[in-house]
């Protein structure tokens, strides 16, 4: 049942890619209520789950150890010991690859403060998910927004600052950016989302803990054509399945619900790819920063200055000498 992952996938990620992980997802998307609650716990705690008995699993899921045992059948291993040693099993062929870096973390941490250690978790997240990222896939979302006729950006709770982010990068350089939450909440968004269509594009991002209105919402998006593009954290994630093209950003931390860093990562490296997709592009960062540099602190006082030097050696070179006569 076990396969290794890819070497360069963070850990959530590795084992949701691996055959046992794919397994558990589908259980996710169509299996029962009591199964769907099983394969969750299992996909964002495989490590936990190597050292549970079936009592505590049970326990921990709010069901019944029947119904653990039955799981792990429907699964095809003969009993829980047996799905909890694939698990296991799994788990050793994922971690390999990141067993390095966790490493250097737990050293860094044992001697910093929490909130160095935040620092350390959050450079650990940027590293893992730009190692499970590849230039190709970002650049074909960056072709995919180019073309859209209007692009929404949708994000709740701690996730609508990044929706805000995301928004402000892509302004300049898609015909029409919408920040559907913007000045309201699930009401407001919903009113946006009315409009959209085939020829739309909707950004949504979202990390734990997940919002309850952005699964209907996304899933009203793709149902009326659009095409949609996830920023989350995992495989696991309710957005993972709605997504048309998929961007993960790795967000464990040891205190915060989850971590915003690699996100905000991932949707500069976004930006970016597509400022830099082509000329036009190019130019239009250029214009960008020429119409913004007025507001800018520094830039007005510089650009005035350099404009004035100019305008007065212009009018040096047109003034005459006092007493010349015309020709």
């Amino acid at each position: 049942m076990t396969s290794a992952a890819l070497p360069n996938a963070s850990p959530d990620i590795g084992f949701a890619e691996s055959s046992l992980g794919q397994s558990l997802l589908r259980m996710l998307a169509e299996g029962s209520a009591s199964n769907r609650t099983i394969a969750d716990y299992l996909l964002r705690n495989q490590v936990r789950v190597t050292a549970l008995g079936i009592e505590e699993l049970a326990d921990a899921c709010a069901v019944s150890t029947a119904t653990i045992s039955r799981f792990a059948r429907d699964l095809g291993f003969k009993n829980y010991a047996a799905m909890r040693g694939a698990v296991a099993e799994t788990l050793q062929s994922v971690l390999q690859p990141v067993e390095k870096l966790r490493s250097t973390i737990a050293r860094k941490a044992s001697a910093a403060s929490p909130a160095l250690e935040s620092l350390n978790y959050a450079e650990a997240a940027i590293t893992a998910t730009s190692r499970a990222l590849a230039g190709a896939q970002l650049d074909r979302i960056g072709a995919v927004l180019t073309k859209a006729g209007t692009v929404y950006v949708m994000g709740f709770g701690l996730s609508s600052f990044l929706a805000g982010a995301l928004a402000m990068h892509l302004q300049p350089f898609c015909r029409h950016v919408v920040e559907v939450a913007a000045s309201g909440g699930t009401e407001v968004a919903a009113s946006h989302l009315a409009n959209i269509t085939g020829k739309d594009v909707l950004v949504v991002v979202s990390l734990p803990r997940y919002t309850l209105a952005v699964v209907p919402l996304t899933r009203f998006a793709r149902d009326s054509g659009a095409t949609v593009v996830s920023i989350t954290d995992s495989p696991a994630s309710p957005l993972a399945e709605l997504g048309h093209h998929v961007l993960y950003a790795h967000s464990a931390h040891p205190v915060l619900p989850s971590s915003s860093s690699s996100a905000l990562a991932v949707i500069e490296a976004l930006a970016v790819s597509l400022m830099t997709s082509n000329k036009a592009n190019v130019a239009k960062a250029a214009r960008h920063t020429e119409a913004i540099a007025a507001y800018l602190y520094g830039e007005h006082q510089i650009r005035t200055g350099s404009m004035q030097k100019k305008e007065g050696a212009r009018r040096r070179r047109t003034v005459k000498p006092r007493g010349s006569t015309n020709d």
